[in-house]
């Protein structure tokens, strides 16, 4: 499978510019400023987003409106929100009839053992170079794992959520676990080792439609 960006994922489902986007979860903004340039009518949102006119300091559940996006995209900013079915309510809310969402989402419990025992040898690699820490073991890992992503939504609640809103349009396993270790050769590298049935992708890509 060839490499491709969230971005270029969301601009091949999207619907053409000037529709109108809001972007859920949008942190330093370079999503945003992306589709913003490629002509599309954005709003990027988050607590701590960046000054200016396409951005706004604000929670997804404290947005006022209906209907008024075509699109919501959110790069992994849904899996670890409170209250799942609010903020899912809430996005089917903002769009109009027929409105998609566009995802990358973690699906952090989808982690098996031969997955495991790669992260923590890039791990080890990183640590080795003098790039932070590594845990003690693989097992040491798994507890640091599980520890990290206490109390956040799985696979099984992301999808069982959106099956309940949203008719599946587009469904796709994505590399994940090089953001944790860093460079575009790691996500190659997953890439290639997902690809062969090595190791078990735990990100993947999703578009719905409002039914």
């Amino acid at each position: 499978m060839s490499q491709s960006t969230f971005l270029d994922f969301a601009r091949e489902h999207l619907p053409p510019p000037p529709a109108s986007v809001l972007e859920v979860g949008c942190g330093q903004g370079e999503l945003t400023v992306a589709l913003a340039a490629a002509g599309y009518d954005v709003l990027g949102i988050d607590p701590l987003a960046p000054l200016g006119d396409r951005f706004r300091r604000i929670r997804l559940e404290d947005l006022e409106g209906e209907d008024d996006y075509d699109s919501v995209v959110a790069a992994r900013s849904l899996h670890p929100i409170r209250d799942l079915d609010h903020a899912l309510d809430r996005m089917v809310a903002l769009l109009r009839p027929g409105g998609l969402l566009v995802l990358e989402e973690l699906g952090w419990d989808l982690l098996d053992e031969p997955t495991l025992e790669w992260l923590w040898g890039q791990r080890r690699a990183l640590a080795a170079a003098g790039r932070g820490t590594a845990p003690a073991s693989a097992s040491a890992l798994r507890e640091e794992w599980d520890a990290d992503h206490l109390g956040i939504h799985g696979f099984d609640a992301l999808r069982a959520g959106l099956a309940r809103r949203f008719e599946e349009l587009e469904f796709a396993w994505a590399p994940f676990l090089h953001r944790l270790v860093g460079g575009v050769a790691t996500e190659v590298l997953e890439q290639a080792l997902i690809d062969a049935g090595a190791i078990r992708a735990v990100g993947f890509r999703y578009v719905g439609r409002t039914r």
